[in-house]
């Protein structure tokens, strides 16, 4: 299973910011460790012409020179700096290459990615990039060229905090169908209209949780059959997370993806899954949480591949 990471590329950031920038180095690492056959590989860096499928070419163009007023950089939460535009660009291409393995293979994954606040024309909330939407575009584009059907795509966004700029971005956009499940009372504090968002209460722990989960599933059923899923498995409705304010347990998280990746599976569409937020005070609390969404992810793949191996081939003449 592929997975494609970009945390040598390091974003300085002053003593004492929230952000744990350290969490994807300590994730690679416990993949290698922990889940070898995993297939760890270098991010490639996403083209301007890739970006301008969904944001402005003023905002990269101010991404790339640093040429923004310092209320954009602060609503952003990071200092700009050269490293900055480039590991936001990374980020960007790793969930493309996920997307695009994701397609032939059935899962894959970006070790970082979910910058779902970021808008077209600018960023917010640790995000600079829009990962998700940006891929989405590259992938429909790619069908098109090839000649294939439209690609109806499905953001399934389970981290705690409403995917604000996604739902904006494509909110006029039938091919895409948003679903968010966050804390009503969490940032972002303006939210945006998803296509189907659940808001959940301060302290929701897991039975509600995964109940509101299946209610959301069965109504996607409903909507579309997708021909590919992006899931933002963020581990920040952790019961110890900072910015979380929900309570699921370590259990509660592992059967929200389980029952993620076995919709997809079940269904035979392809499921390219990012990170997104996860802020435990014990960093490697964190990480390890991640690391169980790779593991049954993981099962997930090796599943779709004995069912691809199963199959009968066309005989040759």
């Amino acid at each position: 299973m592929d997975a494609f990471y970009a945390d040598h590329f390091v974003l300085p950031l002053p003593p004492g910011h929230r952000f744990p920038m350290q969490k994807y180095a300590m994730l690679r690492q416990a993949l290698s460790t922990e889940l070898p056959e995993i297939c760890l590989k270098e991010a490639p860096i996403v083209s301007d012409a890739q970006l301008a499928l969904v944001h402005s070419p003023a905002y990269i163009h101010a991404i790339q020179t640093g040429e923004m007023n310092p209320a954009a950089i602060r609503e952003i939460g990071f200092p700009w700096s050269l490293e900055m535009a480039e590991r936001a660009r990374r980020s960007v291409g790793a969930t493309i290459a996920a997307v695009a393995s994701a397609l032939q293979q059935s899962v894959a994954a970006n070790l970082a990615g979910g910058t779902h606040h970021a808008y077209a024309d600018r960023g917010g909330g640790f995000c600079v990039f829009n990962d998700v939407a940006v891929a989405i575009r590259c992938a429909q584009r790619e069908a098109i060229s090839c000649g294939s059907e439209p690609l109806r795509v499905a953001v399934i966004d389970l981290d705690v905090h409403q995917g604000n700029g996604t739902a904006h971005i494509f909110q006029d956009d039938p091919s895409v169908l948003t679903l968010s499940l966050h804390g009503e009372n969490n940032f972002p504090f303006r939210k945006e209209n998803s296509d189907l968002d659940v808001g959940l209460p301060d302290g929701c722990g897991d039975d509600d949780y995964l109940y509101a989960l299946e209610n959301a599933l069965d109504t996607l059923d409903q909507r579309l059959l997708p021909g590919l899923v992006v899931y933002l498995a963020g581990v920040d409705p952790f019961e110890r997370d900072r910015l979380g304010r929900l309570k699921l347990t370590a259990s509660g998280l592992q059967t929200r993806d389980e029952r993620v990746f076995a919709w997809c599976h079940h269904r035979r569409v392809p499921v390219a899954f990012v990170m997104a937020g996860g802020y435990g005070l014990d960093i490697s609390e964190t990480v390890q949480l991640q690391v169980a969404t790779y593991r049954t992810a993981l099962s997930y793949w090796r599943l779709a591949q004995s069912a691809n191996v199963s199959q009968p081939q066309a005989s040759s003449s």
